[in-house]
């Protein structure tokens, strides 16, 4: 079973791979002399007691047969491939560097070579944790690491081609002659990208945090089939009885839990909430942030907040270009889902694995716009159990249940905007328990404290 050490953040320290037995080669990552000169923290790890044990990364079992040995290549070959990275061979732009689209002599493969910017916000360590990650972590909706280039001062990556570029190139300044994604797609790609961030929250272990969610770092390839990408922000989660991890606030303005942005503690819920903001993005059509609306409606959580409690301004939700061919059950229901994951209070937030569950269930109630009602509503009432999200045995829900179906007087607005609001009050009411109670308990410590000290005093 393949593992890797945590990542440190100090840069001025190398990775020296140690030898190892051939029984254990077989599940590690092979990592190149050129590459094992990249920063990493497994001197400090060596440094320490002892009695520090490791964090280590496990691969789920249902990926103990991967092969996850990345590909090198040397500069020369991805220079040939992009044809010395020409304009015409330019495709897109990241904090990471430039990506080209180039075509790889030996195989016939079209793939996406990625190039560090050596001037650029993210640096060696960031490369060093997306080859390993996307090196051990193997899931259909995260994308395929090919190999990577380490010759010299030069950083590439290597993926396979996505040909239908980001979700952000099909949702925001739209060309007048593109056509806009229309609602199944969405709620497609909406539940793939859910897929994703769920296999790294609970199928690996410790959780792996992306942490760099958004519009832009969701790729789609034929049939709009989405793949997390852009992996060097991403951190282990918490282990044992601890919550977060604490680092620098990393990340892109407008998808940043605010909890994540203040302290600088993050947890799955973080991702959970960035997930939120995508979804808002898929379901309006706005950007997370963006200047050129009026003031006010800038941002988009802060702009959309207030409209899930007013049931006439629902549908000023939905995005204009899908023209009202929407399923109004499937609108309300899609709400509900974003604002749970949008919640100020990280703990009031649902886990992915049940966002993924609600999710599936909305990508599977096909709409027809010929139609008054979407072909899913029709089996509403013959597929009740299937409707309701329990505990997500696989996923390890939080068991939460969202009454996605319902009865047939919950197609009017005001009874969605009140099970829209129902959990978000008993989870805010939940909070505040909790928050009185911790108070209650340090001003009883602080007078007993008061007391003792009186009393020797």
């Amino acid at each position: 079973m393949g593992c890797f050490p945590c990542f440190d953040s100090r840069e001025d320290e190398k990775l020296n791979p140690e030898k190892e037995p051939d029984d254990q080669k077989q599940g590690q990552p092979t990592v190149s002399n050129n590459i094992s000169r990249l920063p990493s923290g497994r001197d400090r790890l060596r440094s320490r007691s002892n009695g520090v044990s490791k964090r280590e990364l496990h691969l789920p079992k249902d990926g103990a047969g991967v092969n996850i040995a990345a590909q090198t290549f040397t500069f020369r070959e991805l220079a040939a491939a992009t044809k010395n990275f020409r304009p015409e061979s330019f495709i897109g732009e990241g904090g990471f560097g430039r990506v080209y689209k180039g075509w790889l002599e030996s195989t016939g493969q079209v793939v996406a070579v990625k190039q560090l910017d050596r001037n650029g916000l993210q640096g060696n360590r960031e490369f060093l944790v997306e080859v390993l990650m996307l090196s051990l972590l193997h899931h259909s909706n995260l994308v395929n690491l090919i190999g990577y280039c380490a010759d010299g001062d030069q950083r590439l990556l290597v993926y396979e081609f996505m040909p239908l570029g980001s979700l952000e190139d099909h949702l925001h300044d739209l060309p007048p002659d593109k056509e806009a994604l229309d609602w199944n797609t969405r709620m497609k790609i909406a539940a793939g990208a859910a897929k994703g961030l769920e296999y790294l929250h609970d199928k690996a272990n410790p959780p792996v945090i992306y942490r760099d969610f958004k519009s832009s770092n969701i790729l789609l390839e034929e049939g709009f089939h989405p793949k997390l990408s852009d992996f060097g922000l991403a951190k282990l989660g918490p282990v044992g009885d601890k919550s977060h991890v604490s680092t620098r606030v990393m990340g892109t303005y407008g998808y940043c839990a605010p909890e994540y942005a203040m302290t600088g503690q993050l947890t799955v819920k973080s991702d959970v909430y960035s997930f939120g903001v995508v979804f808002l993005e898929l379901i309006t059509g706005r950007k997370a942030i963006d200047s050129t609306r009026p003031h006010g409606e800038q941002n988009l959580v802060t702009w959309a907040r207030p409209l899930f409690n007013d049931r006439r301004k629902f549908s000023k939700l939905a995005d204009p270009r899908l023209e009202g061919r929407y399923p109004i059950r499937g609108l309300y229901q899609a709400l509900a889902v974003a604002s749970m994951c949008i919640q100020e209070q990280a703990a009031t937030r649902p886990l992915i694995g049940d966002v993924v569950t609600a999710l599936s269930y909305l990508a599977n109630q096909t709409y027809d716009p010929n139609s008054h009602r979407g072909a899913g509503d029709k089996d509403d009432r013959r597929n009740r159990d299937g409707a309701r999200i329990f505990k997500n045995d696989e996923g390890g829900g939080s068991g939460r249940r969202w009454d996605l179906e319902g009865s047939e007087k919950e197609d009017s607005p005001r009874e969605t905007a009140r099970i829209l609001n129902r959990d978000l009050e008993r989870e805010r009411a939940v909070a505040e328990a909790k928050m009185w109670g911790e108070n209650l308990r340090e001003k009883r410590r602080q007078s007993a404290q008061g007391s003792f000290d009186g009393t020797n005093g």
